[in-house]
């Protein structure tokens, strides 16, 4: 006689947090770009030039390494989510007596918890990458108030 064992609930969760995941990124959601004082230079310059600089700066804080790699972070928040997670986990189930229930149970629960929250914070631009990008602007004459 065969038994098969069913998945618990934290993989349940764990699996359709991945999948809602995989659904916000692969629908392109949008990063945050900076926006622009209508100041003299950008009355000069119209829209579109200023539109063109901003692709411009964006590009250039890129090739000059302070880009955003918001992927490779929620990777990395979810791996230390898991492990904190299991951790956790593991000393509560060796309390309470099924160590390895409570290890997978803790890093389910703490990889779901990570990816999450840095599925949210996404879109927010890195800090170095925001200060490159509103600097090459400046320097064009530009001034940035703010990312939306």
């Amino acid at each position: 006689m065969t038994t098969q064992s069913t998945p618990s609930k934290a993989a349940n969760i764990s699996a359709a947090l991945l999948l809602a995941a995989l659904a916000f990124f692969g629908n392109g959601c949008a990063a945050k770009r900076p926006v622009l004082y209508p100041n003299h230079h950008l009355a000069m310059v119209g829209p579109e030039a200023a539109e063109a600089d901003i692709e411009y700066c964006l590009e250039l804080a890129r090739n000059y390494g302070a880009d955003t790699a918001a992927g490779e972070k929620v990777a990395r928040d979810t791996v230390t989510g898991a492990a904190v997670g299991g951790a956790t986990g593991a000393a509560v189930g060796a309390i309470l007596g099924d160590f390895g229930k409570g290890a997978a149970a803790g890093a389910a629960g703490g990889a779901a918890g990570s990816l999450t929250r840095s599925i949210i914070r996404s879109d927010e631009p890195d800090p170095i990458h925001r200060r490159f990008v509103e600097r090459c602007l400046r320097d064009m004459g530009y001034e940035p108030i703010g990312w939306r």
